[in-house]
């Protein structure tokens, strides 16, 4: 298992800071005006730090895509163009998700240990407000979309040896503003593996998402990692407290999970993929708002990350010292 980072912004100070905690791999925003040379300029400083470049995550050109517009097949050219040059540097991984809204939260001032603040949802903080009629799809729709868009995709990503990874809906409901969510519950994933077995199609097992269903729905982390096995590519390592209706985000080792678990169970499954800190609290001395990706709650989570990770790796080692 190796940890990544998102640097925001990615700065010379931020790398070395993500190199000095012990991160392996660095995780790059998309552009639109990325290019070839623009991406391999990145892959080329962040390998200054000791960093490998290893995902491609958020900001994709999937509006249109997703609402199915006469716009769509310019987009997934665009998205076709970005694999290929991940292709070349060999960069593994692309990271996207299925969400008309993207991810969604109501308040970025709840209080967290110590008197960090944290971001929170609330679903009855947006009563009466809803995505514009036209942009609201239904279930049914997103479903057709999603196969035009992998049946076009995903050939490929296979052919330039990369990997897709579906983020799920956060938060996960199966309706948010008004508008149809259809990779909000661990069914939906084995609806999208049915529908393309092809080795290139996986998922990002976002633990905050899965606890979130977890409230709603039993879903227990250690056991549903067990449950997609392979299909995991890629983890956003995260926890929050409450369900996929009202929650709020916590420190890494401050929530319900037993990310020790958690950790056990990516190892049991054989992942040797990358994973990330995902949303942290904004700690003392820290401007903006907590938005989850801040850097001092993110050194802290890759400390208790390598911790985990060192622990479950040596476990049946200790396991001997009582006999």
């Amino acid at each position: 298992m190796r940890i990544a980072l998102v640097l925001t912004p990615p700065t010379e100070h931020h790398f070395r800071l993500a190199a000095q905690v012990g991160a392996d791999d660095f995780v790059a925003r998309y552009q639109s005006v990325d290019t070839f040379e623009k991406m391999q300029h990145t892959q080329t400083v962040a390998a200054g730090f000791g960093l490998k470049l290893s995902v491609v995550e958020g900001y994709l050109p999937m509006g249109e895509i997703i609402r199915g517009t006469e716009k769509r097949d310019a987009q997934i050219e665009e998205v076709k163009t970005v694999i290929q040059n991940m292709g070349r540097l060999k960069i593994p991984l692309l990271c996207y998700n299925w969400m008309q809204s993207d991810w969604t939260r109501t308040c970025f001032e709840k209080p967290e240990r110590g008197g960090a603040l944290t971001n929170g949802f609330d679903i009855t903080q947006l009563a009466g407000k809803s995505l514009p009629e036209a942009e609201r799809l239904s279930s049914a729709q997103m479903w057709e979309n999603l196969e035009y868009f992998l049946s076009r995709v995903l050939p490929v990503a296979e052919a330039e040896g990369i990997q897709l990874a579906m983020h799920p809906d956060d938060p996960p409901l199966p309706e948010l503003l008004g508008a149809s969510q259809i990779m909000y519950q661990p069914e939906s994933f084995e609806k999208l593996f049915e529908m393309f077995p092809n080795p290139a199609n996986g998922m990002c097992f976002c633990q905050g998402s899965f606890v979130e269903m977890g409230a709603e729905m039993g879903v227990d982390i250690p056991s549903t990692i067990r449950r997609f096995g392979d299909r995991i590519r890629y983890v956003h390592f995260r926890d929050v407290r409450g369900n996929a209706s009202r929650f709020v985000e916590t420190f890494h080792d401050n929530g319900p999970t037993d990310m020790y678990a958690a950790m056990r169970a990516y190892k049991e499954i054989g992942f040797a993929g990358t994973m990330r800190p995902d949303h942290v609290p904004l700690m003392d001395g820290e401007e903006g708002r907590a938005d989850g990706y801040s850097m001092l709650g993110r050194l802290f989570a890759v400390g208790y990350m390598r911790g985990l990770m060192h622990a479950v790796a040596r476990e049946e080692e200790y396991s001997d010292y009582g006999n």
